[in-house]
């Protein structure tokens, strides 16, 4: 059984439309037709039901004039006044005493209608009624070839007791019913395959810029990121699919050209420790000479030194990049940067440092304590004789500034300073030991905490020189008391 019903479930996912443009043109054309047949059938049956109203209405006007006549004087054999339906009186013995010309030769119903007291007649006003008059309001359906709509009404008058029959042929009802499902017939399954053709073509049409999207993307890789996909001018979801895609296209170009000119300066700037580093060992090889070898294990111990800083950082960077989730702690970075800053022994100018209380931060601190450090590094470099180290919380945020009385970073370059292997004096970069790496991971890590980096103008009239590094951070939580 249950591998009867898996294979009837196979059986009709095989006969749904698998693709886009079939699914909606099946959806919206069974959607019309149902429509449609569900309002022909309602508009044949309201159709039919106000003719046959019309006809039975008809022939009880004409009955109630008759009842009427009666009830006032003898009424003729034959009723001349015209009318849509044929009247035929008999008294209560039967006989046929009075009729209209078309119904006079007929015989007597062969149904008996008995009389209905007590209800009012269906189509003429209270004061038509005769005294006595006893109607039928809704009528009967004759049987014969032609149906017949009969109404019956008991009235007594100047003849008696007497019985008006009046009948009106269906015959038109039925042909009008019949002339409307025709035209209907022709005409439902014409709009219904007009529907169809109509939402076969719209859909394609909508679809064919996705296809061409579809087909250009399915030809990129990743050595020409810098082809695009089409955009439709037509200002829909669509063009704005095409235009998100030219975007990601975008960050994957500049992503894959940030990674080739990443290896291109780390190779570089391994290579060039390296190649000094084997200098000295040749050197030491061909000159077996004792005197020599401490100045070359310092040299080469120096270049070791400097390829692992290079290769923390290149890692570092590498873990940024991943945005590897590391292990947070509230942290007060008075107290962290303070110790970090007394550890500093071997720095070549003074640090002056400014640590406001209560500046609290949600973070690791690893990677803060590597923030601060890369700051004061970078101002080690190049001060003069002065770097000052400032904390404070400004408007919800933890503002660190590190400055400095070098030469400044040129307006220009402010933005530059943070892309990776920059340098703006590369002789005295490399003399320094710098690879243009320390500011980058400075960037990365305070935007990894929320935060962000920049280099402002230095705003103390006294020191209108130098750089100024300010780095602001989501302060965590209210300010503690202070007992």
């Amino acid at each position: 059984m249950a591998d009867r019903t898996r294979a009837l479930r196979r059986a009709l996912r095989r006969l749904v439309p698998r693709s886009v443009r079939a699914r909606a043109t099946f959806a919206a054309t069974a959607v019309v037709a149902l429509a449609l047949g569900g309002t022909a059938v309602a508009l044949l049956g309201v159709l039919q039901a106000n003719l046959t109203r019309d006809v039975r209405n008809s022939a009880a006007r004409q009955v109630d004039k008759v009842a009427a006549l009666a009830a006032r004087e003898h009424l003729p054999p034959v009723i001349l006044w015209p009318g849509d339906s044929s009247i035929q009186v008999f008294d209560d013995r039967g006989r046929l005493i009075s009729a209209t010309i078309d119904a006079a030769p007929r015989p007597v119903p062969p149904f008996p209608v008995p009389p209905l007291p007590g209800l009012p007649g269906p189509a003429a006003p209270d004061k038509y009624r005769p005294p006595g008059a006893e109607a039928d309001p809704k009528g009967v359906e004759a049987p014969g070839e032609v149906r017949q709509r009969v109404v019956s009404m008991s009235v007594t008058g100047q003849d008696g007791q007497l019985v008006i029959y009046g009948s009106a042929s269906l015959g038109p009802v039925d042909a009008a019913g019949r002339t409307a499902a025709a035209a209907l017939a022709v005409a439902l399954p014409l709009l219904v395959a007009l529907v169809a053709l109509v939402t076969w073509r719209v859909t394609g049409r909508a679809l064919r810029p996705v296809e061409a999207i579809r087909s250009e993307v399915a030809e990129i890789t990743g050595h020409d990121l810098h082809r695009r996909v089409p955009v439709p001018h037509t200002g829909d979801e669509v063009s704005r699919l095409a235009v998100t895609v030219n975007s990601t296209l975008d960050r994957l170009e500049d992503a894959g050209q940030r990674q080739r000119r990443f290896i291109a300066d780390a190779s570089h700037e391994l290579r060039s420790p390296i190649a000094v580093l084997r200098t000295q060992l040749e050197v030491a090889l061909a000159h077996p000479d004792p005197e020599l070898w401490p100045e070359l294990l310092a040299d080469a111990l120096q270049d070791t030194v400097r390829l692992q800083d290079l290769a923390a950082d290149l890692l570092l960077l590498a873990r940024l990049d991943a945005a590897d989730p590391v292990a947070t702690e509230l942290l007060d970075l008075d107290v962290l940067f303070a110790d970090v800053l007394d550890a500093r022994t071997a720095d070549r100018v003074p640090v002056r440092a400014e640590l406001a209380y209560g500046a609290r931060v949600l973070g690791n601190r690893t990677w803060l304590t590597r923030l601060l450090t890369n700051l004061v590094d970078n101002a080690q470099r190049y001060a003069d004789s002065r770097v000052e180290v400032q904390l404070a919380v400004v408007e919800g945020e933890v503002v660190l500034e590190v400055r400095d009385d070098g030469p400044g970073i040129p307006e220009p370059d402010r933005e530059r300073v943070f892309e990776r292997f920059t340098r703006l004096d590369d002789a005295r970069s490399r003399e320094l030991g710098g690879a243009g790496l320390g500011l980058a991971i400075a960037r990365d890590l305070a935007e990894h905490h929320g935060g962000t980096l920049a280099a402002e103008c230095p705003t103390a009239a006294e020191h209108p020189h130098g750089a100024r590094l300010v780095a602001r951070l989501p302060l965590a939580g209210p300010l503690p008391k202070v007992s």
